[in-house]
């Protein structure tokens, strides 16, 4: 089982140019909304056309510009699930189970195919309803039935769980292992949650403005990104700017100082990531110890996000901007920390407080794109 896409397609203002490869394998795309992750799984099952292009699916040619070869939806026989699921009103579960298994497939064969994917996702007793008197998380069982029982050669699924609650969400996502278990092929996953991608993905492609970024194994995104979008999407707050002054030390312009690394840095380098909850409380002054005030603090169920305004702004600093100006440009002047508040030592920090924070010099991430 294998895939292969190197397509291109344009609009106005915006340019899709994707070139992967898979094999058996659950692969994530991972990017923020409008970067081309749902376009690419839409071309793939043939319900957009690229200007140019291949795709091969399994060693059939779907789609081929230069030979002329442009396969039909049913032809391509692709199964992708939509967010609202797409289940046809007046099917009941039978037969919308069934509605993707071909006309060649006989009928006791299908029926069977019914019935196996109604007992795999719990649907038995079911089978007479129609799909507004199913909850949400029935309708998506039903769907992912529906897309099993077709025997597809490829699976793909657009961002499947952005409209459940997050309880229902940790239950459906048991049917999605059954799923992916069951299938024996390629699995195309869209999503902008990170952990969502990690639990179920293989690999995970990076996609940021039409292209893909990066295509890495969970850890190796998280633990050695490479690129701007892979850090911000791996969840790292703290993602600026930097350029080289040493070979173990960058600047940051926004924050107006000087950071050193382990790591040497690269000649290339264009961006600094460190995780929030990586920072360390210092006592004072010291190596990648910096003098900062607490101007935001927000809380969650355990933990409290801190905006730290750095107080030594050296030379080639960017002029500071108040919050009343521009809040974006104001929010990426300052350094994101993440504190445990159930480990926390003492008072938590407070609007105002100053203090000295530490970044660590083995925590830091270096990216060149």
């Amino acid at each position: 089982m294998s895939l292969e896409v190197d397509i291109r397609k344009r609009f106005k203002g915006f340019d899709l140019d994707v070139c992967l490869e898979a094999g058996s394998e659950t692969l994530g795309f991972l990017g923020a909304s409008g970067c081309g992750k749902s376009l690419t799984l839409r071309c793939i099952a043939g319900i957009e056309t690229p200007d140019e292009g291949r795709i091969v699916v399994n060693g059939r040619v779907f789609y081929d510009s230069a030979a002329r070869v442009n396969l039909t939806p049913q032809q391509r026989k692709t199964a992708l699930l939509f967010q609202n699921y797409m289940l046809f009103p007046n099917l009941t579960v039978e037969q919308n189970v069934g509605a993707g298994i071909g006309r060649d497939v006989p009928k006791a064969d299908a029926a069977a195919a019914v019935a196996r994917e109604l007992k795999r996702f719990g649907l038995c007793g079911f089978e007479g309803r129609y799909p507004a008197q199913l909850s949400g998380g029935q309708q998506q069982r039903v769907a992912l039935a529906r897309m099993l029982a077709a025997r597809p050669g490829i699976l793909m699924l657009d961002e499947p769980f952005s409209a459940l609650d997050a309880h229902l969400k940790g239950v459906l996502e048991q049917n999605l292992v059954d799923l992916f278990s069951a299938f024996d092929g390629t699995v195309l996953y869209v999503s902008h949650d990170i952990d969502e991608a990690i639990r179920f993905c293989d690999r995970i492609a990076v996609v940021d403005g039409g292209r893909i970024q990066e295509v890495d194994t969970a850890d190796e995104l998280v633990n050695a990104p490479h690129s701007e979008a892979a850090l911000k999407l791996s969840g790292c707050k703290n993602a600026v700017p930097a350029s080289k002054v040493g070979d173990h030390r960058v600047f940051v312009e926004k924050w107006g100082v000087s950071v050193e690394t382990v790591q040497e840095v690269p000649d290339g380098v264009a961006f600094l990531g460190v995780r929030g909850f990586f920072l360390e409380r210092a006592s004072g002054p010291g190596a990648n110890n910096y003098r900062v005030r607490v101007d935001r603090v927000s809380d969650a169920r355990f933990d409290r996000t801190i905006l730290l305004g750095f107080l030594d702004r050296g030379p080639g600093a960017t002029p500071e901007v108040a919050r009343t100006d521009d809040e974006m440009r104001y929010l990426h002047q300052h350094l994101f920390w993440r504190l445990d508040r159930r480990s926390a030592e003492g008072p938590l920090p407070q609007v105002g407080d100053e203090l000295w924070i530490h970044i660590p010099a083995d925590r830091v991430y270096l990216v060149c794109k």
